[in-house]
């Protein structure tokens, strides 16, 4: 009988006295090394441990002590009449195995296909102009840290159980206080959820007042972030029109197709920078209780406004009707990074989400929440706002001027009260994707409204989104100015 193949396999096999493991130890890990690249495939039978032990000049003892671990791992089988094998069934023929080769862009399920072609766009944080991202350089490193290290030192075993799926309530309770004074809302602790981050809270409230299959305004051009986040819950998008005033829920109560439940950024609407009117506000609220739906709005960077005071949110003018999932976020006052935001749901759905929340990831960590909570709760959260209202005005008046000067005319420039970003529209026969393509090619974070739309026939001017918070004064001269040449190309 002629040799196993596995024999020159195993001839390979160099241990060596000292690598620091033990010879056997090397034996299993050459083994499971050869099973990985192939070399070993399954049905292929191994020598006896006597015949491979006097191959290798090794102890009989050493070579059945690999076997058997490499058994109880599941990587070898014996089987009468055939001997020890590599577990694990024969390769196929190779007819089979060319019907199994699929491309990847058809593996994965239906709703994981979806959400590959709609997958959010890269962002550079180091990038001039990129939107989105707020003053890292001006996080409070130090202070976090000391906040930080102060809950580890006072840390007890109760603070690595599982917590309160709503969220860590000294959190709750600061977030209360807080949206209470910057917005206006009254609501309880035990109405707030902590999540990780805007996406997070707005799938948890889709999935708290929506089924399967069941049809939601977005606004378009709108947040990819939340078009992701009802993908994934399983939502019918119906494209809202956003014009100078907001999203046009009258538009939507006229048209074909109809939903009870709607996402807006009112305050400072993504990506126009659009404000929505106290009239569209209103007809809004109206549309939700009529219709007995409900409104996600997403509140993500009120707390900038440059020119006058913060309009009122719609979860404030909802008061007592319970129509209105709020979501808030730290991303734009603190750092995308930490991941950490906060839904306020109406009394009558905390059971629910609270149930939706203990079946996702349970909780956000909770070393997290107990940070945040002193932050907010010893007033460094409001400290850090005014400086940051500084920081980001000093910036945007930069931008302005930038854009002023050396956009030679180019741009017109709209949503600039509010926020982090404006939005600088462009002659109608410009294309504006390729524009940022050229100015991301140049490492300047610009993006295209139009990776905003989910209609093509929607009839806004081309127009990039740009960023100021995490671009310093002295550098947007520059950064404009390689947007420039990426138009005059």
């Amino acid at each position: 009988m002629g040799r196993p193949p596995a024999y020159a396999i195993w001839s390979q096999f160099a241990p060596t006295r000292d690598g620091g493991f033990s010879i056997q130890e090397q034996l299993v890990r050459f083994f499971r090394k050869e099973v990985a690249t192939g070399a070993l495939r399954p049905g292929i039978r191994i020598p006896a441990s006597r015949a491979l032990a006097e191959e290798l000049n090794l102890a009989r003892g050493t070579v059945s002590g690999a076997y058997e671990r490499l058994a109880a791992e599941g990587f070898l089988v014996t089987r009468h009449g055939f001997g020890t094998l590599v577990a694990g069934m024969p390769a196929k023929p190779k007819r089979a195995k060319e019907k199994l080769s699929v491309s990847r862009e058809k593996e994965g399920s239906r709703r994981a296909r979806e959400l590959m072609r709609a997958r959010p766009r890269e962002t550079h944080a180091d990038w001039p102009l990129t939107p989105g991202v707020p003053a890292l350089d001006a996080f409070p490193f130090a202070l976090w840290a000391r906040l930080n290290a102060r809950f580890h030192r006072r840390q007890g075993a109760s603070d690595l159980a599982y917590g309160e799926p709503l969220g860590y309530r000294p959190l709750r309770e600061a977030i209360a206080g807080y949206v209470g004074a910057a917005r206006g809302i009254t609501c309880s602790p035990d109405q707030v959820l902590v999540a990780t981050g805007t996406q997070s809270a707005t799938f948890i409230a889709a999935l708290v007042v929506a089924d399967p299959g069941d049809a939601v305004f977005v606004e378009d051009p709108g947040y990819d972030g939340t078009r992701l986040a009802m993908r994934l819950a399983d939502l019918r998008l119906i494209a809202a029109r956003v014009d100078g005033e907001g999203l046009d829920i009258a538009g939507c109560r006229s048209g074909e197709a109809s939903a009870r439940l709607a996402v807006v950024s009112p305050s400072h609407q993504f990506p126009t920078g659009v404000v929505m009117s106290l009239g569209r506000r209103l007809a809004l609220l109206e549309w939700a209780r009529e219709s007995e739906g409900y409104v996600i709005e997403d509140d993500y960077d009120s707390e900038f406004r440059y020119d006058g005071e913060p309009v009122a949110s719609l979860k404030a003018l909802d008061g007592d009707h319970g129509r209105v999932l709020y979501v808030g976020t730290l991303s734009k006052v603190l750092a995308p990074g930490l991941r950490l935001g906060f839904l306020i749901v109406p009394d009558q759905l905390v059971d629910a989400a609270r149930a939706v929340r203990s079946a996702l990831d349970r909780q956000v960590s909770l070393p997290l929440q107990a940070t945040v909570a002193e932050f907010i709760g010893n007033g460094h959260l409001g400290q850090h706002i005014r400086k940051l209202r500084l920081v980001y005005a000093e910036r945007r008046a930069a931008l302005l001027d930038a854009l002023d000067n050396v956009g030679a005319g180019m741009f017109r420039v709209s949503g600039a009260a509010t926020g982090v970003h404006v939005l600088g529209e462009l002659p109608f026969d410009i294309d504006d994707i390729a524009v940022a393509r050229r100015a991301r090619a140049r490492k300047i974070g610009v993006e295209p409204l139009a990776g905003y739309k989910m209609r093509n026939d929607v009839a806004t001017r081309p127009a990039l989104l740009l960023g100021f918070a995490n671009t310093q004064p002295h550098v947007m001269r520059g950064a404009v100015a390689s947007v420039v040449d990426a138009l005059r190309e």
